[in-house]
């Protein structure tokens, strides 16, 4: 499969919560979660060094569509809802569309 859209997110927690939100964040990839769908084929939660509440969510998927029905399903909707109450501020993202690259976990 080819990763045809993706985004990614920094998301701010409330003081002292940057290990909570990114450990919550991870929990997308257990069975049913948003991330385990097979149409996910790039899911990477990243703290910042420089500022321990600051999460970097990185996402690659086989296509926008695959995305957007993924994520209104009642799985996703939960994390989003858990994500809400650790969060500083709204989350900005920047949606594009990869041309090449690698990941190995």
């Amino acid at each position: 499969m080819k990763i045809r859209y993706g985004f990614n997110a920094t998301l701010t927690a409330r003081p002292g919560m940057g290990e909570r939100l990114a450990g919550l964040l991870l929990t997308a990839l257990d069975e049913g979660g948003p991330a385990a769908s097979e149409h996910c084929l790039v899911y990477l939660v990243c703290r910042s060094s420089s500022d321990p509440d600051v999460v970097h969510v990185t996402e690659g998927w086989t296509g926008e569509e695959e995305h957007h029905r993924v994520f209104a399903g009642p799985a996703a909707q939960a994390l989003v809802s858990r994500l809400q109450e650790l969060l500083a501020a709204q989350a900005p993202y920047t949606d594009y569309v990869p041309v090449g690259g690698k990941a190995a976990f």
